[in-house]
């Protein structure tokens, strides 16, 4: 039996049938703007605010791809490359319009050959990690859980999961050494925080927390955290204060920008 077989409340979609139900649902992007600012979240939910997409993410949505769901998967959804000028024997540049043509007959994403290659040294570097290898060895990937959590509709979509193992999430970065400020700078624990209790109104069983990092760049080294139950428990009390906080807003239908009051500036 599969895990998508063994765990019935947890599912596979694809990420556009996943966002296409963003206004339904809750997801720990969206708290993380209301976190943010308010004003922030509502003016994205109602599409005046589109969500930023730069090269960095094309790579990181593609690795996740070869490394979660295969080669064939990758293949599938990337092509590689571009139409080659005559005149000059070099790819037409990403913002000609053959490339465009040809990337709108390929149906797929495109990735340039620079773009392939780092997602490939991106990948061994995971291989190389025997940990990562032990906890991606079983499990499903992008799995995705809807459930009423803290009175709001939520809906998250794991990287991987295994109900014996929990869950792991996959992430780059340009230096391993300060992976963790920028796990604390992004936001990470609460993004996952938020997967961990949401999975829980379905599951009810103690999940183990991980986080899978690769860097970008030479040497590509590849760090395996997995992350404090305390530290857990804590953002996701921050994050049901938050969801609090959030119904408020939508019941006044009031979205401040949380810089309303006078603040003092004492640090140097």
């Amino acid at each position: 039996m599969s895990v998508v077989d063994s765990v019935p409340h947890v599912n596979q979609e694809p990420a556009d049938q996943y966002h296409a139900k963003s206004n339904e649902y809750l997801s720990s992007h969206q708290l993380a703007d209301f976190r943010k600012c308010p004003l922030l979240f509502s003016r994205k939910r109602l599409g005046l605010i589109a969500d930023e997409d730069r090269p960095a993410f094309l790579v990181g949505r593609a690795l996740h791809t070869l490394v979660l769901e295969g080669r064939e998967q990758f293949e599938a959804e990337y092509a590689i490359g571009g139409p080659i000028n005559p005149k000059t024997g070099q790819p037409f540049g990403s913002g000609t319009k053959a490339f465009a043509e040809w990337a709108a007959e390929c149906g797929k994403q495109v990735l340039t050959d620079a773009q392939a290659e780092l997602v490939e040294r991106m990948a061994e570097g995971v291989r190389q990690q025997q940990i990562a290898v032990d906890l991606l060895s079983s499990g499903m990937a992008e799995g995705v859980v809807r459930a009423v959590y803290c009175g709001l509709p939520c809906q998250i979509r794991m990287d991987w999961f295994d109900p014996h193992r929990g869950i792991v999430d996959l992430k780059t970065c340009d230096d391993l050494t300060w992976f963790e400020a920028d796990a604390k700078r992004y936001g990470y624990v609460y993004q996952l925080a938020f997967y961990r209790a949401v999975l829980r109104q379905v599951i009810s069983l103690p999940m183990p927390v991980y986080l899978i990092a690769i860097e970008k760049k030479e040497p590509f080294r590849c760090g395996v955290w997995q992350v404090h139950e305390d530290v857990l428990n804590q953002a996701e009390r921050e994050n049901a204060a938050a969801i609090e906080r959030l119904k408020l807003c939508m019941e006044a239908d009031t979205w401040p920008t949380g810089y309303a009051e006078l603040r003092l500036f004492d640090v140097l």
